[in-house]
């Protein structure tokens, strides 16, 4: 209990540190649309409270590893129903033209679950070829049932589009859900039937995003979801 305790008050802190990041006025770096043409470009989508400077760690790394990495403004701080939101992120990856790779999607929490339902509306347009889901819940939370705050609520496992998700199975194979040890906010974890599930030692709904070994994951899963057009791209 001592530890769970210490995990919580660690990803607190870690929280109050990713929403700081906000003070230095934060601006995309243009080097993140700059990146190996023959590799989709990957596309931001941060959980419910959050924008994409909170999934900066991951996108840097990526960016290294030759990856483009697409930032979708006009989202606010993602506190709209799941399906409005996946219909909005699909409007605005058709408004600019998508890459020729196609696109992969990165999202933490709820950005997750925004994911899947974007696999779920099958556009070709979009050539979405996966989602990384990092700390999702995808059977939802049960502590959203007592939230008093109706944008966590939308978490709880008998939310209508959480148990609509949770019953569609089809497109797991293409999703990749990345989670720590322990995550105060989502006690039943983020494993996904027939998906790949890749366990890192963090501990924290927030903290994740700050670990190294985590961001490691998540270009792993990358690498996995990408078509191999490029030699060890897929590896």
């Amino acid at each position: 209990m001592i530890r769970t305790a210490w995990w919580t008050v660690v990803d607190l802190v870690a929280t109050a540190r990713l929403h700081l990041r906000a003070l230095r006025l934060p601006v995309v770096p243009p080097h993140w649309s700059r990146g190996d043409e023959r590799l989709p470009e990957v596309v931001l989508v941060p959980g419910v409270y959050e924008q994409w400077w909170f999934l900066r760690d991951y996108a840097e790394l990526l960016n290294a590893a030759g990856y483009r990495v697409r930032v979708v403004h006009g989202l606010g701080y993602n506190l709209r129903g799941i399906v409005e939101t996946a219909e909005l992120l699909a409007a605005a990856l058709r408004r600019r033209t998508v890459a020729d790779a196609g696109i992969l999607l990165v999202g933490h929490s709820k950005g997750g679950l925004i994911g899947k339902q974007l696999l779920r509306r099958r556009d070709p347009e979009l050539r979405l070829h996966g989602v990384v889901a990092v700390a999702t819940p995808f059977g939802g939370s049960r502590l959203a049932r007592q939230a008093i705050d109706p944008h966590l609520r939308v978490f709880s496992p008998l939310d209508p589009t959480i148990v609509e998700l949770g019953m569609d199975a089809r497109l797991n194979e293409s999703i990749v859900s990345v989670y720590g040890v322990f995550d105060p906010d989502i006690p039943d974890g983020s494993t996904l039937s027939d998906a790949t599930n890749v366990p890192v030692t963090s501990t924290g709904h927030m903290s994740i995003l700050l670990d190294a070994e985590a961001a490691q994951a998540v270009l792993d899963a990358v690498r996995s979801l990408t078509p191999v057009r490029v030699p060890g791209a897929g590896a």
